[in-house]
């Protein structure tokens, strides 16, 4: 840490309340202060992408997509529920090779630049996939599921680039990593809230392919990202070195993997996902077309889900201002406790119990899915300043995005299992039987990550997590270095 990154720690230690806690409610920071406060220490361009990607294009595109999707996959293709479930998790699969795509962003620049030009591809494979699928007829499934894959390719390509320059100031400013992860979060959560409140009414109004034709403009901002972004040319680049640079690289996470601070956490991130089932599709199934269900229309599933984004939107909130300081291990004992309680919410809903307490079901949905929500936002930001941590100098996009992959391994395998766990309990489009003991067996397993806390470190997220030299960058002739970045710190500009 240099000299002016250590009076900036001070300053700010100095200014904490002395006597609380928690703080008071003068010391409550708002989204305007965290952006300001990272505005003075990074640049520009950096806070605009962030705000691109997460905000518009996974935000707001997921908002729109996700109900899309399953209405699509539901009405469209005529799926069963624990067949939606699968195909949503191979929808998935170009998230787990995200270290491929961090690899090339870190490696391999094209016409000398590392990061402007996976945007544009980016946007380019978003936007033809999705205008193929929204103009495309009658589309057949083994087509249709190709089509959003490929969407998947582009947002996924999107989120490694602009996840290396979060990793990338993450370490250049340990203090400032959970405000860059908070502002990503509330990118998110927000965008999320606006294309959510949306999705229904414009489900409605178009369709589902008519939204998916929408989603071409999110994509299409992300080229614009690519083309305002003003970002250095790599010098002298010896293109008849990528392959010694790629093994070189993955020699370099293979070392930082084998660290034993390194690899619990990555164990445990993987189990806690993986078993927490998904069972999404059943429950969406059962809101919807149940005879005895609450049969929800288009627009309450989008206002449904709009509350999510709104106990997201809370949770960064939360953790922002008052957790973002504590160990590791105690806001993951809390949140994955709670997470298995949440889930029992859903069991009440559907054994109609809510019914019998006078509470109706779409107050009791929009009350589970924001405590949901919020639930799981607190549980995933410690686990993504801590990733951020963990990446070595050099590569920050490939492990980065090495470590997002193994979260994603995690989501598939719990969306694989929970769609056999429907199929085996026979929940189907129109038999929801024994879809309350598939809720019942999710909520218990999502409590078994407790016992395995101890994969966590036991600091707080203000301290490094590797040793001195994994964090040090490699100099070299065609080695573009943070300065040369528009995305870099302004500090180390000067």
């Amino acid at each position: 840490m240099d000299e002016q990154e250590r009076g900036r720690v001070e300053t700010l230690q100095r200014e904490k309340p002395r006597n609380s806690r928690w703080g008071s409610l003068s010391s409550v920071s708002t989204p305007i202060q965290w952006f300001r406060k990272l505005r003075s220490e990074l640049h520009w361009s950096f806070l605009v992408a962030v705000v691109i990607v997460y905000g518009i294009n996974q935000g707001l595109g997921m908002g729109l997509s996700r109900v899309s999707v399953q209405y699509y996959m539901k009405d469209e293709q005529k799926l069963e529920p624990s067949e939606a479930q699968v195909y949503s998790g191979i929808i998935q699969i170009p998230w787990i090779v995200k270290p491929l795509w961090g690899l090339l962003t870190d490696t391999l620049p094209i016409f000398g630049f590392r990061r402007r030009p996976y945007f544009l591809l980016s946007g380019f494979l978003t936007i033809i996939s999705m205008l193929w699928l929204s103009l495309g007829g009658n589309v057949p499934l083994a087509y249709a599921l190709s089509s959003l894959i490929i969407a998947s390719v582009g947002v996924a390509i999107a989120d490694v680039t602009v996840d290396a320059c979060v990793t990338q100031n993450s370490i250049a400013h340990p203090s400032l990593a959970g405000d860059m992860q908070s502002l990503c979060g509330f990118s998110s959560s927000f965008g999320a809230l606006i294309g959510f409140s949306l999705s229904g009414i414009l489900i409605h109004l178009v369709g589902p392919k008519g939204v998916f034709g929408m989603l071409c403009i999110p994509a299409a901002l992300i080229i614009l990202a690519g083309i305002l972004l003003r970002e250095s040319r790599a010098q002298h680049f010896a293109y008849q070195r990528v392959d010694e640079k790629f093994l070189d690289a993955a020699k370099s996470m293979w070392t930082t993997l084998k660290h034993r601070d390194v690899w619990r956490p990555c164990l445990y991130m993987y189990l806690s996902l993986a078993l927490g089932l998904n069972i999404r599709e059943g429950i969406f199934y059962w809101f919807t077309d149940a005879e005895d269900g609450p049969k929800f229309s288009q627009e309450v599933v989008g206002s449904i889900f709009s509350f999510g984004a709104i106990g997201s939107l809370l949770g960064v909130f939360v953790y922002q201002n008052f957790l973002k300081s504590h160990p590791y291990r105690s806001t993951l004992f809390w949140a994955q406790l709670l997470f298995g309680l949440s889930g029992l919410m859903d069991l009440v809903l559907v054994l109609r119990l809510n019914l019998k307490l006078g509470v109706p079901d779409y107050l009791f949905v929009v009350m589970d899915d924001t405590i949901s929500i919020f639930i799981i936002r607190i549980k995933w930001m410690p686990l993504l300043v801590l990733s951020s941590k963990l990446c070595p100098a050099g590569i920050e996009g490939t492990f980065f995005a090495l470590l997002m992959s193994i979260d994603h391994v995690g989501l598939l395998s719990s969306s694989w299992t929970g769609g056999i766990l429907l199929h085996m309990l026979n929940v189907t489009r129109t038999q929801f039987d024994n879809l309350w003991m598939a809720i019942l067996i999710r909520s218990l397993l999502r409590v078994l990550p407790i016992g395995l806390l101890f994969l966590i470190p036991e600091s707080d997220p203000s301290m490094a997590v590797l040793p001195s030299e994994l964090l040090r960058t490699k100099k070299g002739d065609d080695v573009l270095e943070p300065e040369t970045l528009e995305m870099a710190p302004l500090v180390n500009s000067a």
